[in-house]
């Protein structure tokens, strides 16, 4: 290095310019950083709208994730997949975004309570890690979830949303693919308030009962929330978002339909959770078997011009939940096993749109099945399905508990693919076009609501269950999560350890993907396209081209050593010469 400063005259000062070099090289890394993505999917590279938020931030957001512990290692995983994209985040903005790692088990700042006892309160569900010890069973809970905090708000994220006290490598690849989704719409709630307006529909029988607490916990933490009357409305506003309508029961009239009808014309959005056969739960309580029939509610010529049809059908599908028969003893003391109940099928997604992307079964009661109508100009996505051992049945039917004493008839089960929830994006043609009445021309426009043919560009969901949407109850644990089934509830709560009878619902987070999609920024919703592919390497190629890679791994690097310190020795040779 002086032989090279001697040539170029400046042999007194070398070593000055070198160390302002290495300080000008300094600033230089500090103040600029690069970041290069070479994953095939982009894991490592933020969307356009998460990079714009967290530029724009005007206070401080803080996340507390509460994955700190001795966890099974997915759990491990998920929480070093979770710091990776929070140093992310910070990247791009690291005056305003700070973040720790918390155990459930640090007492909250200031008081005696355990964070894990705030979290739920919060809402969080915990995953009992019960380890068996020669002393007895030690209980470690963990919350897999982070607590974001914005100018004195604070909302949950949902890491993980499955109950699995091991997760699995595609579940994993799952959470980590949503993580940006979660943090950004949460973070977008918090910084941009919860101005959306959502209602839920009432006046035709539609449930209000302890059957829609879960549904309800939704709508007020994350929309401003309103029922609305459709029978005392005379028109429904537009500054409503999006109507649900969760299991009616009464018939709708002509009238509340050309509401429905012009409110969708006016770019509102349907979200529809439809029974359209009186088939309850609750009728098998008291006797051992109910009818199925047509409830009539009148919307099927509704539908249908929107491009669906709901059938007058029951799906049945040999994946199913089960529930518990008595299958012996007496009366005094019955004894019941737990059997796979045809009538509550399990729905797995087709991950085709943001709205099933990850996400786990669906769960279901007495359901129909939906045809797509070719309908000019109406794009139709399939969103749950029956798996490939389903098929229905025609009503009315006797539905008895009494089926199950027997195996049932497998080769009647094939069918695939029964669709029972669908997406409709498009312009919607209005059902009362060339058909409207003088007296509801007159109507309409007496409130201000001139008629309107065709809609804009707008979306709507069907869904052809009801109880999809509802929450049953236990008196010592009240309302459970949507779409539980009590009994595997209390089969998970007990912690039975083959996991027989335990299979977890997604039909929460379906229902809030479901009215996300259809309300908030697209450029939010599209993140859940995201894609973490689980590449496995060959097996067989690896035996091949063993000896080669180890080759290149171990001896190559050592060799590459050897050869720079023969070449340093050399010019080290030529320069004392």
């Amino acid at each position: 290095m002086k032989n090279f400063f001697n040539k170029i005259g400046v042999s007194k000062f070398w070593w000055l310019f070198l160390l302002l070099f290495l300080l000008a090289i300094n600033f230089i890394v500090s103040s600029f950083h690069f970041r290069f993505d070479l994953t095939k999917e982009k894991r490592y590279t933020l969307s356009p709208a998460t990079i714009r938020l967290i530029k724009n931030l005007d206070d401080v957001v803080t996340v507390d994730v509460f994955l700190k512990g001795n966890f099974p290692s997915g759990f491990m995983k998920l929480a070093n997949s979770t710091g990776e994209f929070l140093r992310l985040l910070k990247d791009y903005n690291s005056s305003k975004v700070a973040y720790r790692f918390l155990s459930p088990k640090e007492m909250v700042p200031g008081t005696e309570v355990q964070y894990g006892d705030s979290l739920v309160g919060l809402g969080a569900t915990p995953i009992n890690l019960t380890v068996q010890l020669k002393e007895g069973q030690q209980q470690n809970y963990v919350f897999p979830v982070a607590l974001v905090h914005y100018k004195g708000k604070q909302k949950l994220v949902n890491l993980y949303s499955g109950s699995s006290r091991i997760i699995s490598q595609d579940e994993i690849n799952g959470a980590e693919a949503l993580l940006e989704y979660q943090f950004l719409s949460t973070l977008d709630k918090l910084i941009n308030g919860d101005s959306t307006v959502v209602a839920y529909a009432q006046g035709n029988g539609e449930p209000q009962d302890y059957r829609t607490y879960d549904l309800q916990q939704i709508l007020a933490q994350n929309y401003r929330f309103f029922l609305f009357d459709l029978k005392k409305q005379p028109v429904i506003p537009e500054e409503i978002k999006s109507l649900i309508i969760i299991k009616p029961s009464l018939q709708f009239t002509e009238e509340e339909k050309l509401k429905l009808d012009q409110y969708v014309m006016r770019g509102g959005k349907l979200l529809c959770y439809i029974d359209n056969l009186f088939a309850e739960p609750d009728s098998l309580a008291f006797k051992s078997q109910t009818i199925a029939y047509d409830r009539n509610l009148n919307l099927t010529d509704l539908f249908f011009r929107y491009g669906v049809r709901i059938n007058t059908d029951l799906v049945m599908d040999l994946q199913c939940e089960s529930i518990p028969f008595v299958v012996g003893g007496s009366s005094t003391n019955p004894q019941q096993e737990f059997l796979h109940w045809n009538y509550y099928p399990l729905f797995a997604s087709t991950e085709n749109n943001a709205i099933n992307k990850n996400i786990g079964l669906v769960s279901g009661r007495f359901v129909n099945s939906i045809d797509t109508i070719n309908e000019t100009g109406i794009k139709k996505t399939i969103l749950l399905a029956s798996s490939a051992n389903s098929r229905t049945i025609a009503t009315p039917a006797l539905i008895s508990l009494d089926e199950n004493r027997n195996a049932p008839q497998d080769e009647k089960f094939n069918r695939s693919g029964i669709p029972v929830a669908v997406l409709l994006e498009g312009k919607f043609s209005s059902l009362f076009k060339n058909r409207i009445s003088q007296q509801q021309t007159d109507s309409l426009n007496k409130y201000n609501a001139p008629f309107v043919s065709i809609s804009p560009e707008n979306k709507m969901i069907i869904v052809s269950d009801g109880d999809m949407a509802m929450n049953e109850a236990l008196p010592e644990y009240g309302p459970l999560p949507m779409g539980w089934n009590k009994f595997t509830y209390l089969a998970y709560q007990q912690q039975n350890e083959e996991g027989k009878y335990f299979i977890p619902a997604s039909n929460r987070d379906f229902f809030e993907n479901c009215l996300e999609y259809l309300v908030a920024n697209p450029d939010i919703i599209s993140i859940r396209n995201k894609n973490i592919v689980l590449r496995l390497l060959d097996s067989k190629k690896i035996k091949e081209e063993k000896a080669n890679w180890q080759l290149i791994t171990i001896a190559l690097p050592v060799l590459l050593v050897i050869l720079l310190g023969v070449i340093y020795r050399q010019i080290r040779k030529k320069q004392n010469e």
